[in-house]
C-alpha cells in the first residue's frame, strides 16, 4: 500500500546510517539458494498469489547494492542499464547482478559488480546489511546490500552495461507518499508494483520495490 496517509520520518543522515547498522544484518537468507523457498518480497509483493498462475520460478541467486552516498544530504546512487542487455534494457537499477562461485557472500558480489559496472571502489564502501531477499519475474533471488558510500568517488561506467549513473534524495525515496502503486499485464497476469518517479526519471519495479523495502527495513516502525 502507499500509505499515503502515514506519518514521514526522515531521519538526520547519521541516524538513518545507525537506524541501518542496528537494524539489518549480514544474515544469508537461506532460501537463497533454494529455487523452491519462497520470499517476502518479490515482484509479486503487492500479489503474492499469483506466483503459481505467472508461470515462472525464481532460481539464480544474485545480488546489489544500494549505495546511499553520505553528503550533507544523503543521496542514493542509480544506474540506467544499456539498451543492448538482455534483461531489464534501459531501465533504472542499482549496480548489481548474478552471484559467481568465486564471490564469499551476496556482499562480496555486490561489491565486485558495483566496481566492474561503475568503477566504484570498494573501499570508498561501508556496507550495513542485507534487505530482505527479493524473487523476480526474470528468474533472480536477489539479495540487495546497503551500504554507505564516501562522497569523494569517481565513477568510471563500463559503457557495455550502465548508460548513465545518477543520485537521487534518500529522504525523497524514504517518503511513502511517493511510492505510487502502478498495475499492468505480465503473460497474462494483472499486477501492481510500485513506481517512483523523479524528475525526469522513473524508478519502477524491481528497483522501486527494493526501495519500498529499504522504507520498510530502516525506516518504518
Amino acid at each position: 500500500m502507499t500509505d499515503q496517509g502515514a506519518t514521514v520520518r526522515n531521519p538526520a543522515p547519521e541516524s538513518f546510517f545507525d537506524r541501518a547498522r542496528a537494524r539489518l544484518t549480514f544474515t544469508v537468507p537461506p532460501a537463497l539458494a533454494d529455487p523452491l523457498a519462497h520470499s517476502s518480497r518479490g515482484d509479486l509483493d503487492l500479489n503474492p498469489t499469483m506466483w503459481e498462475r505467472a508461470g515462472v520460478m525464481a532460481t539464480k541467486p544474485a545480488a546489489v547494492l544500494i549505495p546511499i552516498v553520505d553528503r550533507s544530504e544523503p543521496m542514493v546512487l542509480f544506474t540506467i542499464r544499456t539498451t543492448e542487455l538482455a534483461s531489464h534494457a534501459g531501465q533504472v537499477a542499482f549496480p548489481g547482478g548474478k552471484i559467481d562461485r568465486q564471490d564469499d557472500s551476496p556482499v562480496a558480489a555486490a561489491l565486485r559488480e558495483a566496481r566492474e559496472e561503475i568503477g566504484l571502489a570498494p573501499s570508498l564502501v561501508e556496507p550495513l546489511g542485507y534487505l530482505d531477499l527479493y524473487l523476480t519475474f526474470s528468474g533472480f533471488r536477489i539479495v540487495p546490500t546497503v551500504a554507505r558510500v564516501e562522497p569523494d568517488f569517481t565513477l568510471a561506467l563500463n559503457p557495455r552495461e550502465v548508460m548513465e549513473a545518477f543520485e537521487v534524495p534518500l529522504a525523497f525515496l524514504m517518503k511513502p507518499a511517493n511510492h505510487q502503486l502502478k498495475s499492468g499485464d505480465w503473460r497474462g497476469v494483472r499486477r501492481e508494483f510500485y513506481a517512483i518517479p523523479f524528475e525526469n526519471r522513473y524508478i519502477w519495479g524491481i528497483t522501486a520495490g527494493i526501495v519500498r523495502n529499504l522504507y520498510d527495513r530502516v525506516c518504518g516502525p
